[in-house]
């Protein structure tokens, strides 16, 4: 039987998936980052790669035939030409390249994903200004196309869901001309679909972690995407919510949504495109207020049939990125009653006016119209919740058939 592999590198950790051609898992690793060194980070990243591969039982091992890893959307690195990181990686949620924003506005289009201090290009930028080398000698990569590089050795190679920060059109399927005119070309990735197959493992590599001699390695896709693909969502009009610390949706559409003056942007997947955004709302408010057992508590006593009176914009801190685009958007927790009821009713609802505000905002721009929506996250356990964003929503919601993000990594390197 033949065997297919999904990596996931997150925030506090990795894991990997095994599946077989009809889904089913056969193994699973994790590997957790405990107390890692800023400028030892990619030793810690490689360590994390090779204990999760060596964790799979020899039987399964040795019978991976594809392989595919996904990153946090934004982490990259600057390699030299025999892979070696010359510095440390600038991580997803890593500003500064705030200080080329002003350049930035003057070299991309308007409303363009990469116009933000966190985005791939703006990291780029901010390593060439502060680069002490000539930067032409070097390759540019993303987190997941460094660690593929680990098992296959072929160096400069991305996939269009993480290259499209660094301003890859993945629907032309080149750089734009804005891109090579910034003579930029040597050090950029070679960018292809995610979940193409680049190289066999390398002689040495299968040899020491137990692969099999024609397990193939392919490109890779975001953290994000990959829990997508993990959902069971597949068709047009359906989504993907996740009600985690924060409130993330992803709407598969026949029509491509991109408008940075709202937060959305699309990924390409196949021949649809994967549109969304993200609020800075979510769990954490709740937390905030509520531990777990209250939540737990609390919300068996709300009837979800019956709308909160309560209109809150629940966020820990000044600032929302989507469905309103507003770094000074003002916090809205007022007016609290005594109930504590009352106030976690309003809060779950005001919530889920957020959610669908997002979902009628997709649409509105042109995104395919919402049928039903997979729920992942913390929040999805909720069943009053569930209740509550049903009414708003107006759709069905069900649960996502996987919520671990390696096993869309792995459902990648069978479909795609």
């Amino acid at each position: 039987m033949s065997f297919y592999l999904g990596i996931d590198f997150g925030t506090s950790g990795a894991r990997a998936v095994v599946i077989d051609a009809a889904g089913t898992i056969q193994a699973e690793t994790e590997y957790a980052f405990t107390e890692i060194n800023a400028t030892n980070l990619t030793t810690s990243w490689k360590n994390a790669l090779f204990t999760l591969i060596e964790q799979i039982p020899n039987t399964i091992r040795r019978d991976i035939i594809r392989v595919a890893i996904d990153g946090t959307s934004g982490t990259v690195l600057l390699c030299d030409r025999t892979g070696n990181p010359v510095s440390s990686p600038l991580l997803y949620n890593d500003n500064r390249g705030v200080a080329m924003m002003e350049q930035l506005r003057t070299i991309a289009p308007a409303n363009h994903v990469v116009l933000s201090a966190t985005s791939s290009l703006a990291k780029l930028l901010w390593v060439i200004q502060n680069s002490k080398s000539e930067i032409q000698n070097y390759y540019f990569l993303h987190q997941a196309d460094w660690l593929a590089f680990l098992l296959h050795g072929q160096l400069g190679i991305s996939d269009y869901h993480n290259a499209l920060k660094l301003g890859y059109d993945s629907e032309q399927l080149c750089y734009p001309i804005w891109i090579e005119e910034l003579s930029l070309t040597p050090i950029l990735p070679k960018v292809l679909a995610p979940g193409t197959p680049v190289s066999e493992v390398k002689s040495d590599i299968y040899n020491q972690l137990g692969l099999g001699k024609d397990c193939i390695i392919c490109t890779g896709t975001t953290d994000s995407i990959a829990a997508f693909l993990a959902s069971g969502a597949k068709y047009p009009g359906e989504a993907v919510t996740s009600l985690g610390s924060t409130l993330v949706l992803k709407l598969l559409s026949e029509t491509r949504v991109d408008n940075s003056e709202y937060g959305i942007y699309s990924h390409r997947l196949g021949d649809l495109w994967l549109t969304g955004g993200a609020s800075n709302t979510g769990g954490a408010v709740l937390r905030q207020f509520f531990n777990d057992a209250e939540l737990e508590h609390l919300s068996q006593q709300i009837d979800p049939n019956l709308e909160s009176y309560l209109d809150y914009y629940p966020l820990l801190k000044v600032g929302d990125r989507f469905p309103i685009n507003d770094p000074y958007l003002s916090p809205r927790l007022e007016p609290r009653p005594d109930q504590p009821v009352e106030f976690l009713h309003g809060l779950l609802e005001s919530i889920a006016r957020i959610e669908t505000r997002g979902y009628q905002l997709l649409q509105q721009l042109g995104a395919t119209p919402l049928t039903r929506i997979y729920t992942a996250g913390g929040g999805a356990k909720n069943s009053t919740w569930t209740a509550i964003r049903s009414r708003q929503l107006q759709v069905s919601i069900v649960p996502s058939i996987h919520t671990a993000a390696a096993y869309g990594t792995a459902r990648l390197a069978i479909e795609f």
